[in-house]
Formats: C-alpha cells, sequence, structure tokens
C-alpha cells in the first residue's frame, strides 16, 4: 500500500486509442465485485494519537507531525522517508514526460476533481469547441470501465483509457506508458482527466503544465477549505454548473473566496458545460497556453497565469 495517499498498487491497465466512438473489439467493462482476502496481523506496534489540547472534544487529527498523516505501524520519520522516496521517483518521471511534451510543443493539462463534478462533460464541451481550431486528445484515469472515453471518442478526439484498479490516481509513470500510444500532433493540446479524487492527485506531477481544479456548484462551497492541498497545487480553478445556482443554495462568491484564502494566485473561470456560460475565458486560457507551448515559452504562460490571479 502506498503510504504517500494509502492507495493499492496493481491492477492497472492501460488501453488503447481510438478515434471512432465505439470499439467493438473491446467493448466498456462493466463493474463488478472484486474478490479481497483479507488478513489478521498483530504484529503492529501500538501508536498513540495525541491530540492537542486546543482541539475541542470530540476533533480527531491525523495530520500532525512531519508526515502530516498516520499509518499503523510507520512511525512519522519512516513515513516521510518513504514518501519522499515514491514522490522523488514519480517526480523523474514526470521531468521525462514534461520534456517529451516540451519537445512536440504538446500543451498538457491535468483536470481534477470530486467525483460528478462535470469533468467529462467539460472536456466534451471544450474539445468540440476547440476541436476545428487544434488537435486533441486525452488521456482517461478512472479505476474501472471506459465510460468516459467512450464519451471522449464520441466528439472525434482520440482517448486512451487507464484503468488505476486499486489505484486512487494516476502517476507519471502511467502517464509515460499511454504519451506514446496515442501518436499525439506537434503543437496539440493534451487534456489528461485524473481519478475522481480531491487528495491524492495533488501530490503527483504528471509533467502537465497545470493542474485544473473543478469544483462544482453542487458541492459545498467549503471544499477549498476541506481539501486545501489540491486547491493549493493547481493553478486554474474552474466553478463548474453555474447554470443550477438559480435552483441550489451555493455561495459563489463564497467558494471563490475560500479557493483564493488557500491560493491567492488562483486563476478562476466561472463556466457551464452545459450552456456554454464563460467558456470564452476558458477557451482564450487554453489558446494562450497552446501558443507558448508552440513557441517554447511554456514556463512564460504559468508565470503570467500565477502572475494574474482572480
Amino acid at each position: 500500500m502506498c503510504t504517500v495517499c494509502g492507495c493499492g498498487a496493481g491492477e492497472v491497465m492501460i488501453g488503447r486509442p481510438n478515434g471512432t466512438a465505439q470499439r467493438k473489439s473491446a467493448p466498456t467493462t462493466g463493474w463488478k465485485v472484486a474478490s479481497v482476502e483479507t488478513a489478521h496481523d498483530d504484529s503492529h506496534e501500538h501508536v498513540e494519537v495525541h491530540t492537542p489540547a486546543s482541539e475541542h472534544a470530540g476533533h480527531m487529527h491525523f495530520g500532525h507531525g512531519p508526515a502530516h498523516a498516520h499509518a499503523p505501524g510507520l512511525s512519522q520519520h519512516e513515513m516521510v522517508r518513504i514518501e519522499k522516496d515514491i514522490l522523488g521517483k514519480n517526480d523523474r518521471f514526470a521531468d521525462a514526460n514534461r520534456g517529451w511534451l516540451a519537445g512536440r510543443g504538446i500543451f498538457a493539462l491535468n483536470l481534477v476533481s470530486s467525483p460528478g463534478s462535470g469533468k467529462t462533460t467539460l472536456l466534451c464541451k471544450t474539445i468540440e469547441i476547440l476541436s476545428s481550431r487544434v488537435a486533441v486528445a486525452v488521456i482517461e484515469g478512472d479505476q474501472q470501465t471506459e465510460f468516459d472515453a467512450e464519451r471522449i471518442r464520441a466528439t472525434g478526439a482520440p482517448a486512451l483509457q487507464i484503468n488505476t484498479g486499486k489505484g486512487c490516481h494516476l502517476d507519471a509513470a502511467m502517464v509515460g506508458q499511454a504519451l506514446p500510444r496515442l501518436a499525439l500532433t506537434d503543437n496539440s493540446l493534451l487534456l489528461i482527466e485524473n481519478v475522481g479524487n480531491l487528495v491524492c492527485p495533488s501530490a503527483f506531477d504528471l509533467g502537465e503544465a497545470h493542474k485544473v481544479v473543478i469544483l462544482s456548484v453542487t458541492e459545498g462551497e467549503d471544499k477549498p477549505l476541506k481539501y486545501p492541498d489540491m486547491f493549493a497545487a493547481a493553478d486554474v480553478m474552474l466553478l463548474n454548473k453555474t447554470d443550477l445556482l438559480p435552483y441550489l443554495r451555493f455561495d459563489a462568491d463564497k467558494a471563490v473566496e475560500f479557493a483564493l484564502r488557500v491560493n491567492p494566485r488562483l486563476k478562476v473561470f466561472r463556466v457551464s458545460a452545459t450552456t456554454g456560460e464563460g467558456f470564452d475565458g476558458w477557451l482564450a486560457w487554453i489558446e494562450s497556453g497552446l501558443a507558448a507551448a508552440a513557441g517554447g515559452g511554456e514556463n512564460d504562460h504559468k508565470e503570467n497565469t500565477l502572475a494574474a490571479g482572480y
């Protein structure tokens, strides 16, 4: 088990890209119950959790200590060492991916969010508008099924599915294996839809130019404060499903305020993938990144994004 995020290893499957809506030779895999074997291990040392006196009764905080986490049987020192080893290895793969993409002028975005935020619908809308201007390809990350990849292929864009099995995020090694299989066009756009999770993907660089976090108005406006690592790691936030605001008790201004409290340099777009509201700004930002990547100035685009803020 990965002590960085707690996800299981193995069972990763990387599919093959196809620009058509259906793949008769490899139909969608339906969900099925996996067999789980449990083992009882009484050898773990006893670990005490000390809650600071300042915290009120009933509040258990496992994020104290150098590792900012807790794992039975592992000391904080051991957890920090393991995390550095895992993330160090991932970062080496990410650097290789970034160099591979930069050498081809490809602008890559890593889209992250909780499940149900509307990532795939937003991607489809983005592809439909941009496909006449630039080549677009997609890497899809999910634990199981090819449902989202098939939705992307229906737009005409190639999509490669990565099923992570028990894993709760994509990592740079997975993306590195996927890149050459997509036959990407130089000076194109690569959209990576990460596994729906507001925690683990924040720690793993995939070699992308930017992390784009999507927060939908059907979620709580306090999400940026409850899951700060993701909003701190992102350069852009899309506040999605704004067409639903008249029907919800969601304070959009407060959600943006909380996000900027976590990351003052976060660039925010309020969008609706259904109506197209706010897409002009989102697409203009993408096109600016495409131009920078094609001209070898991707770092300048990142600096400009961070400087612009909201």
